[in-house]
């Protein structure tokens, strides 16, 4: 089986939206011009996993000087610069039909990989409860609960240094 990590492109954008829509609940999925702006923007933050040249996931991110993960305006970029030496996750996701084959551990391992060569310090992200554990194992640190109310749900900060 063929597993390859690249940049996301224009071009991903139905696939993305197709997972990012699978994934995730009512309005915590991000909208097709969220995800496209996220792409064209930093591309460097976006990556896809592809088994057999498919997309099966993908991590998508900003970069900033300050964080403030309950900032709903990042997700669409504003405030982001690629300069910054922070990285903020807005999606980490893997299509339903790869789930449990360990592709998520691949992209998030790829991805922190990436974010080390460019020399970011950090690591950030929000999560839901069920999945701290799973970022902990990553090596990220639990920060408390988040003021984010996205999507109506309570998520957790957390960071890896």
């Amino acid at each position: 089986m063929g597993v390859n990590f690249r940049k996301a492109v224009s071009a991903d954008l139905e696939r993305c939206f197709e997972i990012e829509t699978v994934s995730y609940q009512g309005d915590e999925a991000a909208s097709k011009e969220k995800i496209l702006k996220r792409i064209q923007t930093y591309p460097q933050g976006f990556i896809v996993l592809e088994v057999d040249a498919v997309i099966a996931g993908f991590i998508n991110s900003g970069a900033c000087h300050e964080v403030v993960l309950s900032d709903e305006e990042f997700k669409e970029l504003i405030g982001h610069d690629e300069l910054g030496e922070n990285i903020v996750i807005m999606s980490v996701v893997v299509h339903p039909d790869f789930q449990g084959k360990g592709y998520a551990t691949l992209l998030m391992k790829e991805f922190i990989k990436r974010m080390k060569q460019l020399n970011k310090k950090s690591i950030h992200l929000i999560c839901q409860t069920h999945l701290v554990n799973m970022y902990a194992s990553h090596g990220f640190a639990y920060i408390g609960e988040s003021d984010s109310d996205h999507g109506g749900m309570a998520w957790h900060e957390m960071v890896l240094n």
